[in-house]
Parts: structure tokens; C-alpha cells; sequence
């Protein structure tokens, strides 16, 4: 049977599936199935359990499910109202005033939350309402916050590089370290954008309140204090070769919880909460993984890959131009499915296509994960427009126009980083190949 018709038509047919409202590891699966049924005499049965168990317990997968348990401990934390109190103090002095405790903010609790949509939620909750209640624009309030809270995915210890590597078994610490300065270039970009804003809009922005004395600034950075401790012993334990990534989550929910009980926010019905919460979304994503694992050894046995890199490589792409179709794929994509199921949906199809263009894997993830960042603030799935809706109450495709030109920057930032890959290997070329 020729390969190419059945490559297109089990893509074809995953779509459907998905379009039908079918969960993404079934519909992976399914899609497995299929193609061995159709190419091989294999039991398709004994592979499926067998590849299922294989892609689930992976040991970097351990880390996982505790990162997440941090993320949602800190989440019933007063953890963004301290960060408010202690940031904005130090930003009132830059054009854009306090809009630019969303974006400092959000880029500190990326680094110990790993997930946009909880950095979203936790910020949100206290920014917004105190961005409105001292008369600063939505427009740029809520795209602010939208924009950067989508850091997430990128600033360590993101969730999203953890399932990248494990289903391309790639370092989980390189990848944390490589994705250090393309999340600070986003803070940086979406900083300066808010600032030249500002200059053009000052009628719109408030009156400038009260200085507050360097003492007093002083003292309110120990509101920052818990969540240096957190960053200090979750990511600096990783980058001083302290502990390994699984190690250091346990770090971070040990930290988490020492916080929560020291603010007086732990109680047995938030640690139940979380608990639950916590479990949900990691079944749910080590389910999808384990569907793509299946899938992946599908595809292995029957060479499809291989054929539809074949195909793509015959229309004689360059590597910039394949590196284009890829982004506009993936963006279109994120109109519809959610950041992780992106990429473990098309790894198993897409990897041999750019091994054979020649892209360096640890900077190919990185450049996915900012794409998908920009899935996070696309209607009509956008997650981050979901949770900014239940914040704010306001339509999701008004919100997709707040943050439309924080969607262009990020369109900017991935710019650059296909022109300089090193913004993302220098960092760990430096720190884990440097003699000691």
C-alpha cells in the first residue's frame, strides 16, 4: 500500500477525531492503531500496552506531577498580593507605571509555577483589580498580563519543556537552562512596548501617586522574599548541580508548603484542593503522553515519518523557509488545541523532518515553546484568554484584540531567535560544557 494517501489520510482522520470533541490521548491512540492494522500484522494490542507503559514512566516525568503541586499550593498562597505589594514600589518610577508589575510579576512566578495559565491566575487576581481601581487602561493592562504570563511555558521549571523532552529524550535540565534568556528577551520586549506606550498615551495613563521613600521601598522588598527562596532553591539547586530537576520539585513543594503554612494560607481544605487539582492535570497530560507514545511507535513500525519528511523535503524547502511552515502550522494549530498537545501531537511526526534539516533539537524546542506561547492569547482556544475571561468577564475575542500586539512581539521574539540560535545555546553550551 502506498504510504503517502494513508500518511495524509490517518492525519486527516486524527482531525476528525479531535474535531469531534474526541480527548487528545484516545484520539493519538486510535490513530496508532489504525496504522498498524493497516501496514502491518503486528498485535497491534501488545504494542499499545507495552509502548503506553514505556512512554509513562519515564524517569523525568517524576517531576511532573510536583511541579504542578507547587504551582497549585502557591495558587491558594497570598503569593501575588505580597509580589503586588513589593514590586510596585521600585516600577512606579518607569513609563507605564504599575502596568509593569504584570509583566515583572509574571516573569517571577513563571520561575517557580511552570505553567501560564496558573501565572495568569495568580497575578491576575490582584493585579487587575488594582490596575483599575487606581485608572489604568484595560487595553494594555489585560494584554500585559496575557502577554506575559505565557512566560510560563518558557522561564524554568516549565511543565511544557518537561514533556518536550521526554517525548524526544532530550536533557530536562539543558532545556531548563536554554529557555533562561528567550524568557527574559520576552520580559525585556514586552517591558519596552508597555514603556513606549506610555510616552504616546500619557493622556491616558493616571496621575503618578505619592513617592514613596527609599526606606520604605526597601522594606517592601521583603514582601519578595518567600518567592527568592522559592526560585533560589528550585531553579538555583538545578543550575549549581545540586539536584536534578525531579529532585528539585520536591525542593519546591517542600518550599511551597513551608510558605503556605507561614502566611497562614494552609489549611486541610486548600492542601485537599490542591491535591485534587494537581492530580487531574497530571493524569491528564501523562494520559496524552502515553497516547503519543503509542502513536510514535506506530509510526516507527510503519515509516510514515519518514515519508511524509520525504514528501515535505521534495518540495525543496529551505531550512528558513520549512522553519516558516512550521510556525504558521503550529500558530493555526493553536487556534484549536492547547500548548501540550500540540507538541506531543506532532512530535513523532515532525522530528525526523527536522533532524533532517539539520536543527539543533534543544533550540528547536525552545523556538516551539514560543510559538506555542503564542497559541496561549489566540482565539478560540487561547487558555489565557479563558482565564483572563473568568477574571475579567469580558467577551474572549475583545480580549484576543488586548492582546494583539503582544502576540506581535512575541512574532518578534521568535524572529530573532531563528536569526541568533544562541540566544537559547549559549546559556547551557556555557554552564554544562565549561571545564570545572
Amino acid at each position: 500500500m502506498d504510504l503517502l494517501p494513508v500518511s495524509l489520510g490517518l492525519i486527516a482522520l486524527l482531525f476528525a477525531m479531535i474535531g469531534l470533541g474526541l480527548w487528545i490521548a484516545v484520539a493519538l491512540a486510535t490513530m496508532g492503531f489504525v496504522a498498524i492494522i493497516l501496514q502491518l500484522s503486528l498485535p497491534a494490542g501488545t504494542i499499545l500496552a507495552t509502548s503506553m507503559w514505556q512512554g509513562a514512566k519515564s524517569w523525568d516525568l517524576t517531576a511532573l506531577p510536583m511541579f504542578i503541586l507547587m504551582g497549585d499550593i502557591l495558587f491558594r498562597t497570598r503569593l501575588s498580593q505580597d509580589m503586588f505589594d513589593g514590586l510596585a514600589p521600585w516600577l512606579a518610577k518607569l513609563p507605564g507605571r504599575l502596568i509593569h508589575v504584570n509583566i515583572v510579576g509574571s516573569t517571577i512566578f513563571a520561575a517557580v509555577s511552570g505553567s501560564s495559565a496558573a501565572t495568569c491566575a495568580t497575578i491576575g487576581r490582584i493585579s487587575l483589580s488594582e490596575l483599575a481601581r487606581r485608572g489604568y487602561s484595560n487595553t494594555v493592562s489585560i494584554g500585559a498580563l496575557a502577554g506575559s504570563a505565557t512566560i510560563g511555558l518558557m522561564i524554568p521549571p516549565s511543565i511544557i519543556l518537561i514533556v518536550y523532552a521526554a517525548a524526544t529524550e532530550l536533557s530536562v535540565a539543558r532545556l531548563f537552562i536554554a529557555g533562561v534568556i528567550p524568557g527574559l528577551m520576552l520580559t525585556a520586549l514586552f517591558m519596552t512596548y508597555v514603556i513606549i506606550w506610555a510616552l504616546f498615551n500619557k493622556d491616558r495613563m493616571p496621575p503618578p501617586e505619592p513617592a514613596m521613600p527609599f526606606l520604605e521601598r526597601v522594606k517592601a522588598l521583603r514582601r519578595l522574599a518567600p518567592v527568592i527562596l522559592l526560585i533560589i532553591g528550585v531553579i538555583g539547586s538545578i543550575y549549581m548541580g545540586l539536584a536534578s530537576p525531579t529532585e528539585a520539585a520536591v525542593v519546591g513543594v517542600f518550599l511551597s508548603l513551608a510558605i503556605a503554612w507561614a502566611t497562614g494560607t494552609m489549611t486541610w481544605e486548600t492542601m485537599r484542593e490542591a491535591l485534587v487539582a494537581s492530580t487531574k492535570t497530571s493524569c491528564m497530560i501523562i494520559f496524552i503522553l502515553a497516547g503519543a507514545a503509542f502513536l510514535t511507535t506506530a509510526m516507527g513500525f510503519t515509516g510514515i515519518p519518514r515519508v511524509l519528511a520525504e514528501w515535505i523535503g521534495s518540495f525543496g524547502l529551505s531550512q528558513g523557509m520549512l522553519l516558516l511552515a512550521l510556525t504558521v502550522f503550529f500558530i493555526i494549530m493553536g487556534c484549536f488545541l492547547d500548548g501540550i498537545s500540540m507538541v506531543v501531537l506532532t512530535t513523532s511526526i515532525i522530528m525526523p523532518l527536522v533532524v533532517g534539516a539539520g536543527f539543533d533539537l534543544i533550540w528547536f524546542g525552545i523556538y516551539i515553546v514560543l510559538v506555542v506561547e503564542m497559541a496561549q492569547i489566540t482565539p478560540p482556544v487561547g487558555f489565557n484568554l479563558y482565564v483572563l475571561q473568568s477574571l475579567t468577564g469580558k467577551d474572549i475575542f475583545r480580549l484576543g484584540l488586548y492582546t494583539a500586539p503582544f502576540f506581535l512581539i512575541m512574532c518578534l521574539a521568535a524572529f530573532l531567535l531563528a536569526l541568533y540560535p544562541d540566544i537559547a545555546l549559549w546559556l547551557p553550551r556555557t554552564m554544562l560544557e565549561a571545564p570545572r
